[in-house]
C-alpha cells in the first residue's frame, strides 16, 4: 500500500459522504432560487440567517461523529501501511463498522436533514408565517435529506467496493462477516427508482402545488413555469444518468470479473480468485466461486499427487513377463482408482539345489494411497525374506509377523497366494494366506485343479502360520491362473457378476497360446462383459503356462 493509496482509502468515505451532502444542498438551492422572488423579503432573510448558523453545524457535526465510528476503520489501515501486525479483535471489528458504514452515513445525513426540516418549519412557525410557507420550509430540508440519502447510497457503494474493501477483504468473504447489515441488488434498484423517478415527480409535484402570498405558480406567465419546470427535469436528467452509471459499475464489474474467473477455471487455471468487494447476493456468489477454486486446486493437486504415486506403483510391478526354462509368467494389475492394493510379482527364490521362482498374488483389503502403502510395505516384506534361504511357510509366517507389526490395530490385511516354480524338477510349492485358490488346467483332461490349503490373511495374527502344499508331475500346456476376486466377482451394467465359468471358456478356448495371449484373451472376456460398467474393485491375473519358450529371464 502506498502512502497516496493510504490517505485515500482512510479518507474516500468521510469524503463521500460529505460531499453527498453538498450536491443535496446545491439541488435543493437550485431549485430554491428559482422561486426565491415569490417569497417576502422577511422569510428570505429568515432563512438566510438559519442557513448561516445551521449549515456549517450540518457538516462540523458529521464530520466530528464520522471520524469517532473510523476509528477501528483508520487503525486498521494505519497498521496495514507501517506493516505492524493485527489483532483479531481489531480486524474483526474494522470490518464489521466498515460494511456497516454506508448504512451509519446515509441515517446520519437523514438525521441531520429531518432536524433541519423541523428547524426551518418551526423558525417560520414562529415568525407567523402561513401554513404553506412552514411547509415549503420543512419539505425544503426534507427534500435535502432525500437526496443526499439517495446520493449517498450509490456514491459511498462505489467507494467502498473501488476504494476500501480490497484492502480488508483481500480474500473476499465479506458476506461471512458476523454483525453487519447487507445492501442488496433489490434495495439497489429500489434506490435507483427513487433517484430517477419518484423524487423528480415529488420535486415537480411540489413546485407545481406550492403557494405564497404572491398568489404561487398558478400567478405566473406560463413561460416561466415552463422554464423552472424543464430546469428541473434537466437536472434530475443528468442526476439519473450518473446513478445509473453508478449502479452499472457496481452490478457489471463483479460480474464480468467472475465471468472471466469461471472462463480460467474452464480452461484449468484454478490459482485465479474473484475480487469480492460487495456483500451482497454477487459477492456472495464470488465466495463461493473461491471457495470453489480453492477445492478445484486442491482436487488438482490430490490428482497430481495421485499420478505420481500410480507412476511409483507402476514401476513396482515386473517390467515384462517371465519367461525360464520350462515355464512362461505374465501378470497384469487393473485398479478402479489412480493407486490400489492389488499386487503381483515374479520374484528370485534363494534355492540351494538350483533356480526356483516365486509367483506372488495379494490383494490389500480397501482401495487408493493406503492400499497402495500397505502393497509396497507387503512387496518389499516378501521380497527382502525370499532373497534368504527357507521353507516356504517360514518365509511367509516372517513375513506376516513384520506385517502385523506394521499395519498394528488399524484393521487393514492383505490375502495372499505365493506359488513357487522349479523348472528342474517340474514342481510347484505354495502357501495360501486367505486368497482364493490358485487354478491349474490339463488341456490333456481337460480338468480344472483348485490349488488350495489352509492359512490366515496377512497382518491379522502375528503368530498364524500358513501351511505349505506342493505338488508334482506338472506337464507341458498345464495352465496355472492366480488372481484376485475383483476379476470374477466384477459387474455388468445389470449388476450381474462374472464368475468364474467364462475364466474357465476363456482359458479352455486358448490354453494353446502363450500366457500373455491367453491373459489377453481373459482381459477381453471381462470387457466384454462389463460392457462400460464402473469398475468397483481392482483386478488383478497371472498366467503361467507350462513348456513354454526357454529364453533367459529378463526382469
Amino acid at each position: 500500500m502506498s502512502r497516496f493509496d493510504y490517505y485515500r482509502a482512510k479518507n474516500s468515505m468521510l469524503i463521500s459522504a460529505l460531499v453527498s451532502n453538498l450536491v443535496g444542498v446545491a439541488v435543493v438551492i437550485f431549485l430554491t432560487q428559482q422561486s426565491a422572488d415569490m417569497l417576502p423579503f422577511e422569510i428570505l432573510r429568515l432563512t438566510n440567517r438559519i442557513d448561516r448558523f445551521f449549515m456549517p453545524a450540518a457538516f462540523i457535526v458529521p464530520f466530528v461523529l464520522i471520524l469517532l465510528y473510523e476509528r477501528p476503520i483508520r487503525g486498521y489501515l494505519k497498521r496495514s501501511y507501517q506493516k505492524r501486525p493485527l489483532s483479531e479483535d481489531l480486524v474483526r471489528k474494522a470490518r464489521r463498522r466498515l460494511l456497516n458504514e454506508p448504512f451509519f452515513l446515509i441515517g446520519l445525513s437523514f438525521c441531520i436533514w429531518m432536524t433541519a426540516a423541523l428547524v426551518y418549519s418551526g423558525a417560520f412557525w414562529a415568525q407567523g408565517s402561513g401554513r404553506e410557507l412552514i411547509q415549503q420550509a420543512f419539505f425544503r430540508s426534507f427534500y435535502t435529506g432525500l437526496i443526499t440519502v439517495t446520493v449517498a447510497f450509490f456514491v459511498l457503494e462505489f467507494i467502498l467496493q473501488r476504494r476500501v474493501a480490497p484492502y480488508f477483504f483481500p480474500n473476499g468473504g465479506l458476506s461471512t462477516t458476523p454483525g453487519t447489515l447487507r445492501i442488496r441488488i433489490r434495495t439497489r434498484l429500489f434506490a435507483l427508482l427513487l433517484a430517477s423517478n419518484i423524487i423528480p415527480l415529488v420535486a415537480i409535484l411540489q413546485h407545481l402545488g406550492g403557494a405564497s402570498p404572491a398568489g404561487g405558480l398558478a400567478h405566473l406567465p406560463m413561460e416561466r413555469m415552463t422554464a423552472a419546470l424543464t430546469s428541473q427535469i434537466f437536472l434530475f436528467m443528468g442526476i439519473g444518468l450518473w446513478v445509473t452509471f453508478l449502479v452499472s459499475s457496481n452490478l457489471t464489474r463483479p460480474l464480468a470479473e467472475i465471468t472471466s474467473v469461471l472462463r480460467k477455471v474452464k480452461n484449468g487455471l484454478f490459482e485465479t480468485k474473484v475480487r469480492v468487494t460487495s456483500n451482497d447476493e454477487i459477492g456472495y456468489a464470488g465466495d463461493v466461486i473461491n471457495e470453489m477454486t480453492e477445492g478445484l486446486l486442491e482436487r488438482d493437486r490430490i490428482k497430481q499427487s495421485l499420478t505420481l504415486a500410480k507412476e511409483v506403483q507402476q514401476s513396482l510391478f515386473p517390467v515384462q513377463a517371465l519367461k525360464t526354462d520350462g515355464f512362461e509368467a505374465a501378470g497384469r494389475s487393473i485398479y478402479c482408482d489412480e493407486t490400489g492394493g492389488d499386487y503381483y510379482d515374479f520374484i528370485p527364490m534363494a534355492a540351494s539345489d538350483g533356480p526356483q521362482w516365486g509367483v506372488a498374488v495379494g490383494d490389500v483389503s480397501g482401495h487408493g494411497i493406503p492400499a497402495a502403502l500397505l502393497m509396497a510395505t507387503v512387496r518389499s516384506s516378501l521380497r527382502q525374506r525370499a532373497s534368504h534361504p527357507g521353507s516356504l511357510d517360514r518365509i511367509m509366517a516372517d513375513v506376516n509377523r513384520q506385517i502385523t507389526s506394521d499395519v498394528g490395530y488399524s484393521g487393514e490385511f492383505i490375502t495372499m497366494f505365493f506359488l513357487v516354480i522349479d523348472p528342474v524338477k517340474m514342481e510347484l510349492e505354495w502357501v495360501r494366506a486367505g486368497h482364493d485358490p490358485a487354478l491349474l488346467y490339463d488341456p490333456g483332461t481337460d480338468s480344472f485343479e483348485a490349488l488350495g490349503g489352509t492359512g490366515l490373511a496377512l497382518g491379522i495374527d502375528g503368530n498364524c502360520r500358513c501351511s505349505g502344499h506342493r505338488r508334482d508331475g506338472i506337464l507341458p500346456g498345464q495352465v496355472i491362473l492366480l488372481g484376485t476376486d475383483g476379476l470374477w466377482e466384477a459387474a455388468n451394467p445389470k449388476g450381474e457378476m462374472l464368475g468364474k465359468q467364462p475364466i474357465h471358456d476363456a482359458i479352455r478356448e486358448n490354453c494353446s497360446l502363450n500366457a500373455n495371449e491367453i491373459l489377453e484373451s481373459i482381459l477381453a472376456t471381462l470387457e466384454k462383459f462389463q460392457a462400460g460398467a464402473k469398475r468397483e474393485d481392482d483386478v488383478t491375473l497371472v498366467i503361467i503356462k507350462v513348456g513354454g519358450a526357454a529364453d533367459r529371464l529378463r526382469h
